[in-house]
This record gives structure tokens, C-alpha cells and sequence, in this order.
């Protein structure tokens, strides 16, 4: 059972002078150091580890250890600078911890959560008022990765969101222990909150790109990973060019092991609030490659602590580190000595067309890739919203040639595609060498080569300027079928879920709007062969908010078997039929089959869902299509 006692301010005169908070420290700010949670904090007192932490406030530089900055909370180890994220606790399983907490704030009572046993049952496990200390003594628990934060205020249930900056991560090994592993732990304050624009500071392990950690690995090394939310907003989290394995899943008081039978294979990973994940995959193809939130305005120049209003310049950039910022890391893949990646094959050639338009509904300009489906290439005017569905078969080279006839330099990202660093489509950073893959400036072209070992439902989007291009309609579903096999539009519906109505950064934030295959609330009528089974491709390539299908008859949700996610097939234990009700996370794709058992009317509805506290969906976030069987 876990002791705890408090004491006042009086009684820790000792502990708070040794502090990096405390009064008697230099007048200079106190700056916060990043924490690449490498270290764990606290030492061993023979079986027993002791640990002494403070809660204060200092100066975060996200971004370069000599530019902008923001005054925020933070953990620290007594004597040391603060951290973000908090220092790591990490022990074995069943490890006696002894810590003392200290709260160095002048004007805040501070509530902290998870400092007990792991599993915790309840939240908030301590309350300290302003100058008060206290000591818990507790075993560590179960094997996993957990969370434990610091709610700043007095009223813990009324507090400001998105200003969690006291938080890290901790983590109890097996007896046997584990493998070599890194830790990624996600924070974020917003502020400015009345201006016209929120602004927002936003990093991995306390940086921001394109001052976050390069991860460097060689191909086929094994790679570990535990990702920490330490944020009270959902983050759909993404990487580039190849599979993870999710082997473990937390809310961050508890921890499940998820049995290898149903462990499945993704590209993009959505975070609730609090949530833990721990990942395992392996790169089989050197190059430069991107992890990172596919929430728009998560990564575009917007969230740096010192953007200019006008971030057109940077929107455009060909530099990786002008374009992008926020809650990105890059992994650069060495190739094993040796070893050369060589293409084989005869390629077949697709020609896609980049278009910019004029204003529709709420987009304030239109833009759209165009695929060139006869002898001549499409009209320099034609737009389509969504861009092109491109079809492909598995395991036949495929170059797409883009042509860029737009008054706008962009770059096309091929999402979940297994390909060459070279073609992923990041501008700056995607590379052959030491070259790196240009914009795709205005008259110009950019030959991508892809490589299609998998079939499934996967989609290319812009990854330059997101914020206008994205929501002005630059996104495509990309469908990888069997060597044999043919798209039929009558048995395989595909559906592309994006929005548009905002410019991320924006407060207050006006509603966006939800648009499903380019139309909004409602789509043309749809028909169903009855007694034949139908696959639904399911694609969210929104800037923001999950997205929920559903299918009815009558009012109720009809059963449909689940078939693949991210483009990858579910492990059969995942592959069940389930009432016809999916969410799907900014990035992801869902596979699903159904069979119309007999002629009659259903109802495929979609709808944002969202976040806790928000308030409920307009007419204009909502669609639906009815789909007449026959």
C-alpha cells in the first residue's frame, strides 16, 4: 500500500534550497532542458529507488536553445534543471519507489496523477498547495508504459486545455527485462488563446522540428518504441514508408500486452488523451523517412513559437526545415554495408496532373491532381474533388510522372506505399544520396517510382503547403489490387473523407466542414447488388478529427466483417463481424465487407466525432448517402 504524507512549506526549507526553482537560485530565467528520456531519473538505494521531484516553472525553447521561448510548468529532479518531458521513471517490475514532491509554484495548487502502483485505479493520487511537499512510497506494478503529470490550478476540472508541459513517462520492465528500446513523449501548450490566431508550442521529447532528435538505424535493425500522449488532445500519429507491429496499448494509469495473434500491422497510429503505445518494426529500405502527427496544424510553419502571419514563403519552401515544424522526427535508414536497393522490372507509366482552381462551396481556391486517362492530358482547367482514384497491381513497378500546371510549387506523399526514400514525397527531405527530392515547381515534373508489394487501400496527398492544398482538395485514394484482378465500381465503393471551411491556427475556430467523396451532407444516391458482397474502402485525409462510418437499415446498424486496415490484411483473430460502426483517425484507411442479404434501402452515414468537451455536430459536419439494394 502506498504511504503518503504532506508537510508545509516550513518543513522542506532544505529540499526547496537545493531546487532549481528555488528562491535562492540565480536571477537569470530558469531554462528547461529537453529530455531524450535516455536517463532515468532518481537512484537505487538497495532494492528501493528514491526520487526527488519538483514542480516549477521555468522558460521551454522548443525550437533552437537560442530562439524563441514560452514560460510554462515543468518536472525537475531536485538540484537539476527541469525537463520536458518530466525525468523518466523506469524500473522493474514490483520495484519499491520512494519519491517526494515538492510544488515550488507561488500561485497554483498542483494535482498529480500517477505515482502509484501501476495499474492505477483512481487519477488524481496527490494535492499539494503552493509550497507544500510530500512523500509516497509505493511498489511499481505491472510491466508496461504508463504516464504520470501534474494538472496545474486550483480547480483541476476547469482548467485551460492543451497546457500540459508537467508530464513523462514511466515505464516498469518484465523481470526479464526488455529489449533496447527509445521513448517518445508528446507535449503541448497553447497560447495567445484571444487572439485571432492560437498559437501553439508542440514537441517530441521537448523539441520541435526541425530541432527534434534525428533517429539514425540501419536496415534491418529491430526497432522498439514507446510513444507517450502527454496531451489532452488525440494525435493520429504517422510513419512513413513502412509497417509497424503494435505490440502494447495504455490509457496511461494502465498498460495491455496485446497477444501476437492480434497484433496488427499499420502505418498510422490515432492517440486518445493520455494514451501509450509501444511499437516494433524494422526499415528494409535506407533513406530518409518522417514519423509524425497528421494533424495539419501540428506541422505546418504555424506552430512555431516566432511565425510570421504571412508564412507563405515557408508554405512553399523546398527546405524540410522551412515547411515543416512541430510534432515531426526524422529517421535517417543507412543501408547495410555492401548492400545495394535495386529496382527490377519494366515499369508501367501513369500521368497525374496538378490543377489549381477556383473557390468552391468553402474552400477559397481548389486544388487537385488530375490522372490522365486518354491520349491527351486532362484540360488544364478540370479539377476534381477528390483528386483521381489511381489504381494499381500489386508487385508491377508503377512510375506516376506528376506535372505540375499550378500557379503553386507542391509534392505528392504516397501514404502507407512500401517505396524508395526518393519518392515518398517529402519535399527537403525524401532522398537519393545526398540529394534531396525538390518541389515540384509551377511547369515542372517529378517522376515517382513505386514499388507495390502489398495490394489494399492506401492515398496520396500534397505535403506542401497542407493547410491550403489539403483542404482544398489535393488527395486521392490510390487502390493496389492482384495480379488478375479489376476494379469494379459496382462491387468496390470507395470513400475519401476530408474537410474544409478553417485555416488551422485559427481562433475561434469556425466548424469545418465535412466532405465525403467532394460532396457535403449529402452524396447522389448509391445501388447495391443484393446476394453479392461489397467491399467499402474507407480513407480520412481531413487536416483535422476522426471521422465515423456507419451503415443502417431501418435505424440499425447492419453487420459487416472486418478486412484490412492501413492497406495491410487483419490477423484473422481482427478479421470478425461487428455491427457496421467504424471510426477512422486522420491518415488511416479501413477495409470492410458486406453482403446485402436481401433487395431494400440502407443508409451510410459519416460524421466527425468530437473531442470531449466540444460542442455536438452541425448539419454541416455530417454526410450520408442512401444505398438502394436491388
Amino acid at each position: 500500500m502506498a504511504r503518503r504524507f504532506v508537510v508545509g512549506a516550513a518543513a522542506v526549507i532544505l529540499l526547496a534550497s537545493a531546487s532549481a526553482f528555488s528562491p535562492a537560485a540565480p536571477p537569470a530565467p530558469i531554462r528547461i532542458s529537453p529530455n531524450d528520456n535516455r536517463v532515468p531519473a532518481g537512484a537505487m538505494q538497495g532494492d528501493t529507488l528514491r526520487l526527488r521531484l519538483v514542480v516549477g516553472r521555468a522558460e521551454w525553447y522548443p525550437e533552437d536553445s537560442t530562439g524563441p521561448h514560452i514560460t510554462v510548468e515543468a518536472f525537475g529532479e531536485e538540484g537539476k534543471a527541469p525537463s520536458i518531458p518530466a525525468p523518466l521513471i523506469r524500473v522493474g517490475a514490483g520495484t519499491p519507489i520512494h519519491a517526494t514532491i515538492h510544488n515550488a509554484l507561488s500561485d497554483s495548487t498542483i494535482h498529480v496523477i500517477g505515482l502509484a502502483t501501476q495499474p492505477i485505479p483512481a487519477s488524481d493520487t496527490l494535492h499539494l498547495a503552493p509550497g507544500e511537499s510530500a512523500e509516497v512510497t509505493f511498489p511499481a506494478g505491472a510491466p508496461g508504459t504508463y504516464l504520470y503529470r501534474a494538472v496545474i490550478g486550483n480547480d483541476p476540472d476547469g482548467r485551460p486545455s492543451e497546457r500540459e508541459t508537467a508530464n513523462g513517462a514511466f515505464v516498469v520492465d518484465p523481470p526479464e527485462g526488455s529489449p533496447p528500446d527509445r521513448i517518445f513523449v508528446i507535449n503541448i501548450v497553447a497560447y495567445d488563446m484571444d487572439s485571432l490566431r492560437v498559437r501553439q508550442a508542440v514537441g517530441f521529447n521537448g523539441r520541435s522540428w526541425p530541432y527534434t532528435e534525428r533517429l539514425a538505424l540501419t536496415v534491418g535493425d529491430t526497432v522498439h518504441w514507446r510513444i507517450v500522449n502527454g496531451s489532452t488532445r488525440g494525435h493520429p500519429i504517422h510513419l512513413h514508408g513502412f509497417y509497424f507491429k503494435l505490440n502494447a496499448a495504455g490509457n496511461g494509469l494502465s498498460s495491455r500486452a496485446i497477444p501476437e495473434s492480434q497484433q496488427r500491422l499499420s502505418v498510422t497510429e490515432q492517440f486518445p488523451p493520455w494514451n501509450t503505445r509501444t511499437y516494433t518494426w524494422s526499415p528494409d529500405r535506407p533513406g530518409n523517412w518522417l514519423l509524425h502527427c497528421h494533424l495539419t496544424f501540428h506541422v505546418t510553419p504555424e506552430v512555431r513559437l516566432d511565425h510570421a502571419e504571412d508564412t507563405e514563403h515557408q508554405d512553399h519552401s523546398g527546405s524540410a526545415a522551412e515547411h515543416m515544424a512541430g510534432l515531426v522526427l526524422g529517421i535517417q535508414v543507412a543501408p547495410r554495408p555492401g548492400e545495394r536497393y535495386t529496382r527490377t522490372g519494366t515499369p508501367r507509366r501513369l500521368d497525374l496532373y496538378a490543377h489549381q482552381g477556383p473557390a468552391r462551396g468553402t474552400m477559397p481556391m481548389t486544388y487537385s491532381y488530375v490522372l490522365q486517362r486518354g491520349p491527351a492530358p486532362p484540360a488544364r482547367d478540370s479539377i476534381e474533388i477528390p483528386s483521381s482514384i489511381i489504381v494499381v497491381t500489386r508487385g508491377q513497378p508503377t512510375d506516376i510522372v506528376v506535372h505540375n500546371q499550378s500557379p503553386q510549387s507542391t509534392g505528392i506523399h504516397w501514404h502507407g506505399i512500401e517505396l524508395e526514400s526518393w519518392s515518398d514525397g517529402v519535399v527537403g527531405w525524401s532522398n537519393q544520396g545526398s540529394a534531396m527530392a525538390p518541389p515540384i515547381v509551377p511547369g515542372d515534373s517529378f517522376r515517382a517510382r513505386l514499388t507495390l508489394p502489398r495490394a489494399g487501400t492506401f492515398m496520396y496527398h500534397t505535403h506542401l503547403n497542407d493547410a491550403k492544398q489539403l483542404t482544398g482538395g489535393a488527395a486521392g485514394p490510390l487502390l493496389v489490387l492482384e495480379p488478375g484482378e479489376v476494379f469494379d465500381p459496382a462491387r468496390d465503393h470507395v470513400y475519401l473523407a476530408t474537410w474544409s471551411g478553417r485555416g488551422p491556427g485559427m481562433a475561434p475556430p469556425p466548424p469545418p466542414h465535412l466532405i465525403v467523396n467532394g460532396d457535403t451532407a449529402v452524396s447522389a444516391a448509391g445501388e447495391l447488388a443484393a446476394g453479392i458482397t461489397h467491399r467499402f474502402r474507407f480513407i480520412n485525409i481531413g487536416a483535422a478529427l476522426n471521422v465515423r462510418f456507419q451503415l443502417r437499415r431501418d435505424t440499425v446498424l447492419v453487420p459487416w466483417k472486418a478486412l484490412a486496415e492501413d492497406g495491410a490484411d487483419l490477423p484473422m483473430d481482427l478479421r470478425v463481424v461487428k455491427p457496421a460502426d467504424q471510426g477512422v483517425a486522420v491518415g488511416e484507411t479501413f477495409d470492410f465487407e458486406f453482403t446485402p442479404p436481401a433487395p431494400g434501402v440502407y443508409e451510410l452515414t459519416a460524421g466527425f466525432i468530437p473531442p470531449a468537451g466540444a460542442p455536438p455536430l452541425g448539419a454541416r459536419q455530417r454526410w450520408r448517402q442512401r444505398l438502394v439494394v436491388r
